[in-house]
């Protein structure tokens, strides 16, 4: 039980590492290539490699009530969410992207709470609202100091569907393994997106061959790789859970936007991000059961049955 929980915390810092990279890369990418072409080119190179380690392996075919499930993730997670993302990010820095789309917890939180039945424990819910504050104060803070509004609202426009794919795919991995779920999720996201694919090839011919091999990390990174230790992870514990640990995206986006696109945060953003680290550790936090001690029953000289005569 030690091991898995290890490796279960470790596939959900892997995630949150990628995905924080993934809002700087796009970032830098949307200079050159349209957010349509993006994410079209981004989920088939996440779809190519993912597929291969698929056909390497036994796999277990979804169940035709699975399909519904596959189709939500499929189309608005990995369809919408990235179309959505990659056009807010032409219009806002990277950290306040992170933060806006950071609303998708507290979405998960409650949607889990309802439909998934796994209710609204305590430690959880005050958990989400210190890290949701942190989210906030990093917003207040943020680089440009203005938000446009069509950016912000596709930026809420992506929360919800990344909310909703999350609690779509939850009862999947109940059935399905990690890798299989993604891939095939990857795959309709893709099959969704070639409409633009004129403009994928227009834009890659456009671009510098450095743009290029960050569309190839972007798929193959914090797509093929994230969302499979996502996977991994959330088949192992509760969606409002593993939701509440993405709050760690936008502390670690604001650093790296700093750090790689100039984009200084305020001091305020420091505090948000704390407050962040804070709110995710009492989401996680659970107090371990004392086992407890069974009574020995210790027979007295003077307690012995009586005998028949």
């Amino acid at each position: 039980m030690r091991k898995q929980g290890v490796l279960t915390a470790g596939a959900a810092a892997v995630t949150v590492v990628l995905w924080a990279s993934a809002f700087v890369a796009i970032r830098h990418v949307g200079q050159e290539i349209s957010a349509g072409a993006l994410s079209l080119g981004r989920l088939l190179v996440g779809s190519v490699l993912l597929g291969i380690f698929v056909f390497t392996r036994p796999r277990r075919w979804p169940a035709r009530t699975d399909w519904k499930f596959l189709l939500i993730c499929g189309l608005l997670w990995f369809g919408v969410y990235n179309l959505a993302l990659n056009e807010a990010e032409r219009r806002l820095d990277a950290g306040t992207t992170a933060m806006l789309a950071n609303i998708g917890p507290l979405l998960i939180a409650l949607l889990a709470g309802v439909l998934l039945h796994e209710g609204f424990p305590r430690q959880l819910v005050i958990g989400s609202v210190a890290a949701f504050g942190g989210v906030v104060l990093i917003g207040l803070s943020s680089s440009s100091g203005t938000a446009e509004t069509w950016g912000v609202l596709l930026c809420l426009v992506a929360a919800a569907a990344y909310a909703i794919g999350v609690v779509s795919q939850k009862p999947l991995l109940a059935r399905l393994p990690a890798l299989e779920v993604t891939w095939l999720s990857c795959l309709i996201g893709a099959v969704a997106c070639l409409p633009f694919a004129p403009t994928l090839v227009r834009d890659a011919g456009d671009a510098k061959p450095s743009t290029i091999w960050w569309v190839v990390f972007l798929g193959a990174f914090p797509t093929a790789i994230a969302f499979t230790t996502w996977a991994y992870a959330l088949a192992r514990t509760t969606a409002g859970r593993m939701g509440a640990t993405t709050y760690l995206v936008p502390p670690l986006t604001i650093f790296l936007g700093w750090l790689l696109l100039d984009e200084s945060p305020a001091p305020l953003a420091y505090l948000g991000g704390v407050l962040c680290l804070i709110g995710v550790a009492i989401s996680r936090y659970r107090r371990r059961a004392v086992a407890a001690t069974p009574a020995v029953k210790v027979d007295s000289p003077d307690s012995k049955p009586l005998s028949k005569s």
